[in-house]
């Protein structure tokens, strides 16, 4: 008995978890970045180009580049991902990723933090 209690409860406990989150598989990529002051034009530049690439990637749903009010010279860069397959085997794979990496490798040794996380159900929805 105590196992199906077991059972039971650790199959309402996965379709709760699954309910909470996205279903279609989002995944959101944030990278931070510190930038010399020096060099925010060339920066915001490279993310300009880059964005090209993004804009008519399949894989990428949406993106933006925040720049730190209290410390400009942090940035913050946030891409919506369809997956992180479609990331890291799609776009990554593709030939635009070459275009992409080009424009923004000035900056790899200025990234502090690049991960991929996952939506949860708390979001103010505007």
């Amino acid at each position: 008995m105590y196992l199906q209690a077991q059972i039971v409860y650790l199959e309402v406990e996965t379709t709760w978890w699954s309910l909470g989150r996205r279903e279609n598989g989002v995944v959101v990529e944030y990278i931070r970045y510190t930038v010399p002051a020096d060099r925010d034009g060339e920066f915001e530049g490279a993310w300009s180009e880059a964005q090209k690439v993004l804009r008519d990637a399949p894989q990428c749903l949406s993106y933006e580049v925040a720049r730190g009010v209290e410390e400009p010279e942090n940035y913050v860069v946030r891409i919506e991902w369809r997956s992180v397959a479609e990331h890291e085997q799609g776009f990554r794979q593709s030939p635009a990723f070459q275009q992409f990496f080009a424009a923004v490798k000035p900056f790899f040794e200025e990234i502090q933090e690049m991960r991929h996380y996952e939506p949860t159900a708390i979001a103010s929805g505007r």
